[in-house]
């Protein structure tokens, strides 16, 4: 059975012949074309699985291709290559709805792995196992995907670090399903979500009596966790006091329970995440050293969505299919405007935010086609600021996310001093919603309504 059929245009023989014998070595059927002209006749004619199209053509620009395509109802995947890599040309490609952007020279294997990605079929997980997929292609993300076999393959705690919506959980979800430990329970509690009695007896257990309510036994997440993974997200939000226990879990591998005369021993994996900077709350006596050291042996750090807007369409796509199959609704489609609309937003909630407004935007379009209309109108809006694309870098270059924090800061206070300090207002000037407008203001030092702007 053939894993799929690929149409290659370029205008180069020697490209498409190598193109050829590769993919069909893999077990693909190929088809080629050296125009747009007949590239538009093949799509015509036949269907395919995958697009790979050269950018420059004889008669034209390989986005002629997509966008014919388009026009027409084929909604094939293309993956764009060329040898005249530039931003710009980037962009357009993926505005136009690529869903990929090579420049050549490649490396066959990045190559076979992108054909391969686009042209999967489902598969279930091996040996039973429930693996998340970490969706995204951009070079920062597959930094991080090759790492998480390797990670997956130690003993070692895990710190991820990242902002609110940027998938931490999922990506510590993954790391787990390729360990040894898979077979074992994923746990996982939010450290700020809980009062720190509560946390205590959710993380080390009690014993009946403990404490007033205390009608049971409560073995606690980590003896609960035996030979699997415990999650511990906001690990920057424990107490002092919690902080010195957790130290002494990691260290000796052993719990008391609250009210408890004697330890027991435990055998769990600890990956913990935070959108909090830890070396700073190190610096004011917030965080302990000995326990950032124990939980920081392999560190991962997430990028915002707006710093990966690559992997922007894929995302949507993911999205809107997995809403389709959890509402038993027929599938549906973005169409090239709506992935326009949706990477030039500047996606303040990241991921979760995302997936949260795909979630709406198909329970609410009755029909198969999602179009820039169907969107919400605070994303249809005035677009992210191109100008930033010229800001220039100094020489001594510079602290990215302190750099972005700083503008975000002083947005988000102009919204402020511009609405009499009202922050649903404020929120709504700067396309956020008003939980990330809170959630940003708290980190970065605005207050909440009815205050001043700033603590200091």
């Amino acid at each position: 059975m053939s894993a799929g059929r690929i149409l290659i245009v370029d205008d180069e023989p020697s490209i498409r012949e190598l193109l050829s014998i590769m993919l069909e070595q893999e077990g693909y059927e190929t088809e080629t074309a050296e125009s747009v002209a007949t590239a538009g006749t093949c799509l015509e004619t036949s269907t395919f699985d995958l697009v790979i199209c050269d950018l420059k053509l004889p008669d034209g620009n390989g986005l002629d291709v997509l966008l014919s395509a388009r026009r027409r109802g084929v909604e094939t995947r293309f993956v764009i290559i060329t040898a005249h890599t530039t931003p710009q040309n980037a962009l357009e490609a993926l505005r136009a709805g690529a869903v990929e952007y090579l420049s050549k020279p490649f490396e066959v294997e990045e190559l076979k792995h992108v054909v391969a990605k686009h042209t999967a079929r489902p598969q279930e997980p091996p040996e039973g196992r429930d693996i998340p997929e970490f969706i995204g292609n951009s070079p920062a993300i597959r930094k991080i995907l090759d790492l998480v076999p390797r990670f997956a393959n130690t003993p070692s705690t895990v710190l991820i670090t990242g902002e609110s919506g940027t998938g931490k959980e999922l990506l510590a979800r993954a790391i787990h399903g390729q360990s040894s430990r898979a077979t074992g329970p994923f746990l996982s509690i939010n450290c700020g979500a809980l009062p720190e009695g509560l946390l205590e007896s959710e993380l080390f257990g009690h014993v009946r009596g403990a404490f007033t309510g205390a009608v049971r036994d409560n073995p606690g997440l980590f003896a609960q966790a035996a030979n699997g993974t415990l999650f511990l997200d906001e690990v920057g939000e424990l107490t002092p006091a919690i902080q010195v226990k957790l130290l002494r879990v990691l260290q000796e591998h052993r719990v008391r329970r609250v009210g408890g005369s004697h330890e027991i021993e435990v055998d769990v994996r600890i990956m913990a995440a935070t959108n909090r900077n830890l070396e700073e709350e190190l610096q004011r006596g917030a965080f302990r050293e000995d326990l950032y050291y124990r939980l920081n042996v392999l560190h991962l750090h997430l990028p915002p969505l707006r710093a990966r807007r690559d992997d922007i369409p894929d995302l949507a796509r993911h999205f809107v299919d997995k809403v389709c199959r959890h509402l038993d609704l027929p599938p549906k489609r973005l169409t090239p405007d709506a992935v326009r609309v949706l990477l030039a937003y500047p996606w303040p909630g990241n991921v979760r935010e995302l997936e949260n407004i795909i979630e709406r935007t198909v329970a609410l379009e009755p029909g198969e086609v999602i179009t820039a209309g169907s969107l919400p109108e605070t994303l249809r809006g005035k677009p992210f600021d191109r100008t930033l694309e010229q800001a220039s870098l100094p020489e001594e270059g510079l602290d990215l996310e302190e750099y972005l924090d700083g503008l975000r800061r002083s947005l988000m206070r102009q919204a402020l001093n511009r609405t009499g300090g009202q922050q649903k207002r404020a929120a709504e000037l700067l396309r956020m919603s008003y939980r990330s407008f809170r959630y940003h203001a708290k980190n970065l030092g605005l207050t909440v309504e009815g205050e001043p702007h700033e603590t200091s």
